[in-house]
């Protein structure tokens, strides 16, 4: 982890502009906010372009799209390339209906993501991969390397397979990040709230690479902080000591 990330996030307050899933919201807003950047919830199509404009980076989430969001969400994507800022990708649940496959096909096409994030099974689908999925979960088994190679080589960016381990791949250099604890995936919107801190830090100055990984491993990091607390005996009770670890300094995080 580069700590220097978290700080030159925190010390620009990066606006990042979400278009991301209804169930997720509230849970992702109090967490970027904790972590020290400034989330905006835009899906409007008549303003999704000047508020992308407007931002430091454009997360798009697809875990409740509709048709009208998917305009949204294409005309956001389009302004942040224009502007030169960075683009999330979470094609969530995409191996799960037509209807989503057919949108993250337009969205690529007419957007240049910076980054896509996913777990193991969307990400697999995105390159035709075989791996089982149960509606937006992944529940399949396989090489994640692979997945993540072949994504960022077909689509031209990085790409980063949420997991046990989290890998990444940027220009055909893999990266894997061990931080993190179970209980995330007993929580709704955890790999949607890593999109958001992965975008204020894709802000920052240095590497993509270093940035993804720096993302991953803090967001782990922060996780395994509040599971460790004795007043944690399950999801409910670890979620406000999660949100509390984000805004964390990254050193108090940093294994021992």
């Amino acid at each position: 982890m580069n700590q220097s990330i978290i700080h030159e996030a925190r010390e620009a307050t990066p606006l990042i502009h979400h278009l991301t899933n209804q169930v997720v919201m509230n849970f992702s807003a109090n967490g970027l906010l904790s972590f020290g950047a400034a989330p905006v919830m835009a899906k409007a199509e008549e303003e999704a372009a000047d508020m992308a404009y407007n931002a430091d980076g454009v997360l798009l989430n697809i875990g409740t799209l509709t048709a009208d969001d998917l305009s949204s969400m294409v005309r956001a994507g389009v302004a942040a390339n224009e502007k030169g800022i960075p683009v999330v990708l979470d094609p969530v649940g995409v191996a799960a209906t037509p209807f989503r496959k057919t949108a993250v096909k337009n969205i690529l096409e007419q957007v240049k993501p910076t980054v896509i994030k996913g777990n193991a099974g969307e990400l697999a689908h995105l390159v035709e991969i075989p791996w089982e999925t149960k509606g937006v979960e992944s529940v399949g088994d396989g090489n994640a390397d692979e997945i993540a190679a072949k994504v960022a080589k077909m689509y031209q960016t990085a790409a980063v397979v949420t997991g046990k381990t989290d890998v990444i791949c940027i220009e055909n250099e893999i990266l894997q990040n061990h931080t993190g604890h179970p209980i995330l995936g007993k929580i709704t919107g955890a790999g949607c709230l890593l999109g958001s801190v992965l975008s204020a830090c894709l802000t920052t100055n240095e590497s993509i690479g270093q940035q993804a990984m720096t993302a991953a491993a803090f967001y782990g990091l922060a996780a395994e902080h509040a599971a460790e607390r004795t007043d944690v005996n399950g999801p409910g009770t670890f979620l406000p000591h999660f949100i509390d670890a984000l805004s964390l300094n990254p050193a108090a995080l940093e294994r021992k």
